[in-house]
């Protein structure tokens, strides 16, 4: 059992399907399980796999009724879908009934199961596994996404969705926005923007400023009352603390050296192991965060941070 490698192209290319989206309208695939789906099409395997993959990991099962196996594992993966509560995507492709998308993807068999992250598929397995082997991969492949900045979380798109959708809350209007949070990080009150950025995120949780300026707020606070020689001086005294060599990347970052920042998080996250490991890795996801992904550096540091997870 390997991980798949998403900081190259995978095996198979989805990024030609990827368009813009050119209206509203049905994505055309026929929902199974809360956060599973049937693709049906072109459009389907467009909309509902590359466009999705973007935020979250979508797996695709290419199956056929005529393979138990593949049965077997679209069972097991339906299951552990709705287990990660939209954290990944289930996808499932009946080449029997769709030649023409196994062809058009050159998919060589069934079962096939790929993993998608940012328009790339990466095949995963071949066969059934059984289902904490299956849990320990996917796993694997959240850790890998997180590292390619992939930390979304879905909406249910199976039955649940629909059934939730009649009795939806109305937001309260009185709840704090980030446009309030943004004017106490501006007053210099770091607790109240803390406050008011993570009331924001509760009441919509996919808003990306609002997780921005949550990052930027939490780095100042964490920073605020900080001796950078001190902090400098218990980081190279304990180079297996986290916290020292957290702290010390906050000051590298607030002082514009990004680099620096970015290479102690991603060398820590090489040495250390379990939890050590994992908050090394959130915190630097953190940096990603307040840097912006379209800076050059993020890109190249979420390469190497891939390549020390794995």
């Amino acid at each position: 059992m390997t991980t798949p490698q998403f900081s190259r192209p995978g095996a198979i290319d989805l990024s030609a399907l990827r368009k813009p989206p050119t209206g509203a309208g049905s994505t055309g695939a026929a929902a199974i399980g809360t956060y599973s789906f049937d693709v049906t099409s072109e459009e389907s395997l467009r909309t509902d796999v590359v466009d999705r993959s973007m935020s979250v990991v979508v797996l695709v099962s290419f199956w056929s009724a005529e393979a138990p196996a593949s049965v077997e594992i679209n069972a097991t993966l339906t299951k552990l879908a709705d287990e990660y509560a939209g954290r990944l995507l289930f996808a499932r492709l009946d080449v029997g009934s769709h030649p023409d998308l196994a062809e058009a993807l050159g998919i060589p068999q069934v079962p096939l199961v790929v993993a998608a992250l940012r328009g790339q598929l990466a095949p995963l397995i071949q066969e059934p596994l059984p289902e904490p082997q299956m849990r320990t991969l996917l796993e694997q492949i959240l850790q890998a996404a997180a590292a390619n900045g992939v930390t979304g979380t879905s909406d249910p798109v199976g039955p649940a969705a629909t059934e939730t959708s009649v009795d939806t809350e109305v937001p309260d209007e009185s709840e704090p926005t980030h446009s309030a949070a943004e004017e106490a990080f501006l007053a210099g009150d770091l607790d109240a923007a803390i406050e008011g950025y993570e009331k924001a995120l509760q009441a919509t949780p996919g808003d990306a400023e609002a997780a921005v300026g949550l990052a930027r707020a939490q780095l100042l606070k964490r920073t605020q009352a900080v001796d950078p020689a001190t902090a400098r001086e218990a980081a190279a005294n304990s180079p297996g603390d986290v916290h020292a060599q957290t702290l010390v990347a906050d000051i590298d970052l607030l002082g514009g050296h990004v680099d620096d920042a970015f290479a102690r998080l991603v060398d820590l996250v090489r040495r250390s192991s379990g939890d050590d490991k994992d908050a090394a890795r959130k915190h630097l996801i953190e940096m990603f965060g307040v840097v912006g992904d379209d800076d050059p550096r993020v890109a190249k540091a979420r390469q190497l941070l891939a390549s020390a997870l794995f």
